[in-house]
């Protein structure tokens, strides 16, 4: 099974909040918790749970089995598909699901926004070669952010995405990030903010 840390809202929880680390396009060598892949998103588990656990909003954060994407049957995705499971089982099919991902971690969430508890996806530095689907993304809220200086993932690629996700949902920010580049540690700050206003904005619509 997939790892996870959970932080856990303080009282009823009204949102849960999915945090998805990078990995590598190919490898099926275990992931662990000292990997700077995973490492990078634990501030973003922090943020998020320091801005929003008095709010109502569960932090889970995931580690994958392996650490790559390997080919036609992504391991992510059935990995952050389970979790999703777990989730629902947890708290129930009303309490809404955001996920903030970042490299692959992004792009397996844009391919599992299709569940029925995920109402957005928070893509930060998303690995979207040509040919991602989006047809799973109908009706979700999307943000997809990019640093100009990024050398591996494609801001180009992430605005190609976001028109193609425009011809299914309406709901779609692209922010550009001068001067930053994939790790983004220039100005993290920045970063988990960004995330973490776009996932409590959800509380304004959940139940």
């Amino acid at each position: 099974m997939p790892h996870t840390t959970v932080h856990p809202a303080h009282g009823a929880t009204r949102l849960v909040a999915l945090v998805l680390h990078g990995g590598r396009e190919t490898s099926l060598a275990p992931t662990t918790a000292w990997q700077a892949a995973v490492l990078r998103m634990v501030p973003f588990a922090w943020a998020l749970r320091n801005a929003g656990a008095r709010r109502g909003v569960a932090v889970w954060r995931v580690r994958y089995r392996v650490r790559g994407w390997n080919g036609p049957a992504p391991s992510p995705v059935a990995d952050v598909t389970e979790v999703l499971e777990q989730v629902r089982l947890a708290h129930g099919i009303d309490v809404p699901v955001v996920m903030v991902g970042h490299s692959m971690g992004a792009r397996t969430a844009l391919r599992v926004a299709g569940h029925p508890n995920v109402r957005g996806v928070a893509a930060l530095a998303p690995w979207l070669p040509k040919g991602e689907p989006v047809e799973q993304l109908r009706d979700r809220r999307l943000l997809l952010a990019h640093g100009t200086e990024d050398r591996m993932t494609s801001p180009r690629a992430t605005h190609y995405y976001a028109e193609r996700a425009r011809e299914v949902t309406r709901d779609v920010e692209v922010v550009d990030v001068p001067g930053e580049n994939h790790a983004m540690l220039r100005n993290p700050g920045y970063w988990h903010g960004l995330a973490s206003d776009f996932a409590l904005s959800f509380l304004a619509t959940s139940r």
